[in-house]
């Protein structure tokens, strides 16, 4: 990627066509009084030294020395560069349900504002660690992939909305296959996978993939967003307005702590309940610090490559030939020039 520093500076750009509209002015009219001393071979045999093209290369390789020095304040820098670090950290997988039953208000303000806010906590006491962020509904996919980008993961987290996946439901087994392909394939022990959700799937096959994962090595912790009792859906966009069933009654969305629970319990991590008091993260903090660090590799993005030696090295050496020409023939190529009005008469 290619940019300026300081692109404010290109504005001086603007000067150049008036610089060489003053030239070519100030060469008209200097021709033009040069042309009522004579005839044009007196006045070259008068004006020997005299030359017609001199002042314009001059002017040409001063003008672009200009525009190069005016690129150089603009600081032209080109792509970025990358740095392999090694650290000893975690691989998080953070799997976060946003079906519409996440709308739900029975946690403040609804299930999943409450927990994006946790994710951004936690994502606040990362320090060496990697993670990626999953995304589910009926389906899953991949929002931001195993990154150590925390500004990156924090602006993925707050554009998550229920509408990014048209196919509703919750497929929580989809999601643990998204994210275990989410990790690195070494064997370490650093691995975990935090899922969030009010735990509305009542297939089996999510638990069984808990237990795979588990024999990998990979703890899964659940979350889970909502209360027992439940509440209605809100019908996103529609004040007071919810989603109700084919009978026509209200919807009621309730917290499913024994799909969650087996969840955690299959793959050796553990169930925590949010309310509306806490979220439970300091206990998924105390947990994630117990698990085994192992070395991660990250790439740091530094800042960009500048590219102003090449522009600076450039600039100065058409200001140098700029100066060593002269605007005035040199006595050697008066001799020579067999077009000299000197040499012919000589002859």
């Amino acid at each position: 990627m290619f940019e300026f520093g300081n692109p404010q500076y290109l504005q001086i750009l603007w000067i150049i066509p008036l610089l060489i509209l003053v030239f070519v002015s100030w060469r008209v009219i200097s021709n033009r009084k040069v042309k009522k001393l004579g005839n044009p071979e007196i006045v070259a045999f008068l004006m020997p030294y005299r030359s017609t093209t001199r002042p314009t290369y001059k002017f040409i390789f001063w003008i672009i020395a200009v525009i190069a020095l005016i690129l150089l304040l603009a600081r032209p820098r080109y792509g970025v560069r990358t740095e392999e670090v090694r650290r000893q950290g975690l691989e998080l997988v953070i799997a976060l349900d946003i079906s519409n039953s996440m709308l739900a208000e029975d946690i403040a303000p609804n299930r999943l504002m409450a927990s994006k806010r946790a994710i951004n906590q936690l994502i606040s006491k990362l320090e060496n660690d990697r993670l990626s962020l999953i995304l589910f509904a009926g389906d899953a996919f991949t929002q931001l992939p195993m990154t150590n980008d925390y500004g990156a993961a924090r602006m993925f987290v707050d554009a998550v909305e229920t509408d990014l996946i048209a196919n509703q439901g919750t497929d929580i087994s989809t999601a643990i296959n998204r994210g275990l392909s989410s990790f690195s394939t070494n064997e370490t022990s650093n691995k975990a996978m935090i899922i969030i959700s009010d735990g509305e799937d009542h297939e089996e096959k999510a638990i069984e993939l808990a237990k795979k994962a588990g024999e990998k090595g990979i703890r899964i912790f659940t979350l889970g967003m909502g209360l027992p009792e439940g509440a209605p859906i809100p019908v996103k966009g529609r004040k007071n307005e919810f989603h109700r069933d084919k009978n026509n009654n209200t919807v009621i969305t309730r917290l499913n702590e024994g799909m969650l629970q087996q969840l955690a319990a299959a793959g050796n991590g553990m169930y925590i309940r949010a309310n509306n008091i806490r979220i439970g993260l300091i206990t998924l903090f105390d947990e994630l610090n117990k698990l085994e660090k192992g070395e991660v590799i990250g790439k740091v993005f530094a800042e960009y490559e500048e590219q102003y030696g090449f522009i600076a090295a450039f600039a100065l050496i058409l200001l140098l030939i700029e100066l060593m020409i002269s605007e005035k023939k040199s006595a050697l190529w008066q001799k020579i020039n067999p077009l000299n009005p000197k040499n012919r008469i000589s002859k």
